[in-house]
């Protein structure tokens, strides 16, 4: 990964080097030792339980922290929608899978030109679908070809939003990708996202007991038809141990592991996965201080909190209220409230669309306290909702 892009601005460039405590606030702070360490430790449980991993690029966003995690083994990325596919891609990721349907043929269009971009330097795309309709369109948009892009057909295992609704489904869909040359039937996209925040081991397992039966239910359909589905792919960060060791799952498409967030750590650990630790903060200061609550500089622009409000690094503070710039905080114990102007470090609710309010991500070494800053990473499809 290159450091201090050219594109970077100048007072974060100027940071490279220096002392963490030299970046001003708010800003979105990557701990560069423990990103580092989640992301070995996940390459190596992939490998030694014989699964590909494919993680999510919509938690990061950026190319150069992608092509990290291929460096790794991981075989490509997934994204979920069609710009950030061509912002990754034009970072140079060669395979990329969109996990997500497209429907419109002007989007479907782009997705063609970007298979056969892909194709021409030895990479590959691939796309979910769950409608004949999705099936062909996305044939039109390629008018013609041989094997242009991989095809998967979702099936719904709980989240209850996109995917057919039940395994029989799926053999039409598989029949129909097959009699199209410009499409190659992947396998069967299986995720589900509810079971990645259901709070205990026992929880989740219970819903992963649920969508293995109907991945191999749909196998079978489709195998007594003459048909393969070559990978299921699917998983999650709070979930992938129940995948990898299922025999039906080929491929983890966990993302946030990379990172990791408030939501997150209120799940109970599950003794089969690695542990990951957080790596993504968000740097505030303390702007205004009361007997009762402390307030700082960094808000709803500055970290999600669709999934909960943020925690607070290493203190004895809890977040009770965020407005667009500000969030309060109160002490959980009898200790003294930080001092006005005081650092303090957020984890974010939810770590995808966190990165999404930042072009950039400063990446430090040594420490937030006394380390320095190592690396400043693009947030390459931020703003990638189309």
């Amino acid at each position: 990964m290159s450091s201090a892009p050219d594109t970077s601005p100048p007072h974060l460039a100027a940071l490279l080097g220096q002392n963490a405590a030299l970046i001003d606030s708010p800003a979105l702070v990557v701990d560069l030792d423990a990103m580092d360490r989640n992301l070995q430790r996940m390459a190596d449980y992939a490998k030694t339980r014989g699964v590909q991993l494919r993680p999510h690029a919509k938690m990061h966003k950026s190319a150069a922290l992608g092509l990290r995690q291929m460096q790794a083994g991981a075989v490509g990325l997934c994204v979920q929608k069609t710009s950030e596919a061509e912002a990754l891609a034009a970072g140079g990721v060669n395979d990329i899978y969109i996990s997500n349907e497209v429907i419109a043929l002007p989007k479907l269009q782009r997705v063609a030109a970007l298979a056969r971009r892909l194709k021409s330097r030895g990479g590959r795309l691939a796309i979910a679908v769950d409608h004949l309709q999705g099936v062909a369109a996305l044939a039109q948009a390629l008018g013609g070809g041989e094997n242009l892009i991989d095809v998967f057909v979702e099936l719904d295992v709980g989240q209850k939003r996109c995917g057919v609704a039940e395994p029989a489904d799926v053999l039409p869909l598989a029949q129909a990708i097959s009699r199209q040359a410009s499409l190659r039937l992947a396998g069967l996209q299986a995720y589900n996202g509810r079971a990645q925040h259901l709070r205990t081991v026992a929880e989740r397992r219970a819903a992963l007991d649920e969508v293995i039966a109907r991945v191999r239910e749909t196998r079978r359909i489709v195998e007594a038809a003459g048909l393969k589905l070559p990978l299921v792919t699917g998983s999650g960060s709070g979930t992938f141990g129940l995948e990898a060791s299922s025999g039906v799952f080929g491929e983890l498409q966990a993302g946030s592991y990379l990172f990791m967030d408030a939501d997150y750590a209120r799940n109970e650990a599950d003794p089969a996965q690695p542990a990951f630790e957080h790596a993504l903060f968000v740097k505030t200061q303390v702007m205004s201080v009361s007997k009762s609550h402390v307030v700082v500089d960094a808000g709803h622009k500055s970290h999600a909190i669709e999934s909960g409000l943020p925690h607070v690094h290493g203190e004895a503070l809890e977040a009770t209220g965020c407005n667009d710039e500000h969030t309060t905080l109160r002490a959980t114990t009898s200790a003294p409230l930080p001092a006005l102007g005081s650092t303090l470090w957020l984890i974010p609710g939810h770590c995808d669309p966190t990165v999404n309010l930042h072009d950039w991500m400063i990446g430090v070494r040594g420490g937030l306290q006394a380390g320095s800053v190592a690396e400043l990473i693009r947030v390459d499809a931020r703003g990638c909702v189309d």
